[in-house]
């Protein structure tokens, strides 16, 4: 099969594709034909290092993509053969990641995909949709899961909503029910939050931002979540109720977070600091079911038209690829393995 790989961390003149045997899975793993290979930016970080320790002599990155299960290990149901599927932290601990024409990963991290929906999509979930849910679901008084009607009477914050994973929260939080309010750096990232879903949408960088939140809701935001706590974190406070929840999964622009530790208290804010890594088995289990059923319900949808342009490259172009993604890129960024 063929593969792209990196032996040392740097540039993304390290990624090479090579010819490697077929990977044999595993006691409770799967093998899957790649279709689509999603790129996020911890992908990129951990190839660059220094920050990501590599566990491996040889990585094959990428934690996400979609694919076809095409054999099973031991203590694998044997029908799951043939199975369309999308793929969440599949280079997680594991040197094979999806930017190849085979990987093997545990089962559960092999999720169904309908029929309906195209591998684009299933690529496209992974770190972004699996993040949202958990931004979603930590709040003090709200739910742990979410289906249609779970955030009904709640307003979400979604800050850089034209992001992946702003465009999960818009779209997951919309599924459940609640009002999304999006802040966005301009008029094309606008609608791209408004194509996604998002009821109202801020430019943060015109006016009084906090003004036009609280005219929206006056009682302020239940949930917030965050992508640039250093820049941001002003204006999440003046916007946030009571015992509302900043969840912050990024800190864009690396701006120290000053805190005032009074006015929190006051509100009794929940700030939240969410990886995925470290969120725990049963957490990712919940969020993977419940963004199942929102696939199954059609309310993940991709593309320049839902809010979520595709820039895609072929497997040998996967160094382009990283480029692009730690130049901006806006949307997602797709490396196409099979046909």
């Amino acid at each position: 099969m063929k593969a792209i790989v990196y032996r040392d961390n740097g540039g993304p003149d390290v990624l090479r594709l090579v010819d490697r045997d077929l990977p044999v899975p595993g006691s409770g793993e799967v093998r899957v034909r790649v279709a689509v290979s999603g790129i996020n930016p911890t992908d990129c970080q951990a190839r660059s290092g220094p920050a990501h320790t590599k566990q491996f002599s040889e990585v094959t990155p990428h934690l996400d993509g979609a694919g076809v299960i095409d054999a099973v290990g031991e203590g694998v149901d044997r029908s799951r053969v043939g199975q369309r599927v999308w793929l969440f932290m599949a280079a997680a601990g594991r040197p094979t990641g999806t930017a190849a024409e085979f990987t093997v990963v545990p089962a559960e991290r092999a999720v169904p995909l309908p029929d309906e929906a195209g591998f684009d999509v299933g690529a496209a979930l992974g770190v972004p949709a699996l993040t949202a849910h958990r931004a979603l679901t930590v709040a003090e008084d709200g739910p742990r899961r979410l289906r249609p009607g779970a955030l009904d009477g709640t307003v979400v914050l979604a800050a850089g909503g034209a992001g992946a994973v702003g465009h999960a929260v818009i779209q997951l939080a919309r599924w459940a029910g609640a009002t999304v309010i999006s802040t966005v750096s301009g008029p094309e990232k606008a609608r791209l939050a408004t194509a996604a879903g998002a009821h109202h949408v801020v430019n943060y960088r015109e006016g009084d931002p906090a003004a036009e939140i609280h005219r929206i809701a006056p009682d302020g935001v239940d949930i917030v979540a965050e992508v640039a706590l250093g820049a941001n974190i002003a204006l999440d406070l003046a916007v946030l109720r009571a015992r509302g929840t900043i969840a912050t999964y990024a800190n864009d622009g690396g701006k120290p977070v000053e805190l005032d530790v009074r006015h929190n208290m006051v509100l009794n804010t929940r700030l939240q600091f969410l990886v995925l890594y470290t969120a725990g088995p049963q957490a990712r289990a919940s969020a993977a079911e419940d963004i199942a059923s929102a696939v199954r319900d059609g309310a993940l949808p991709v593309g320049g038209e839902h809010g979520l342009p595709l820039t895609r490259f072929p497997l040998h172009r996967t160094a382009d690829a990283h480029r692009a993604v730690e130049s901006g890129t806006v949307g997602k960024v797709l490396v196409d393995i099979t046909s």
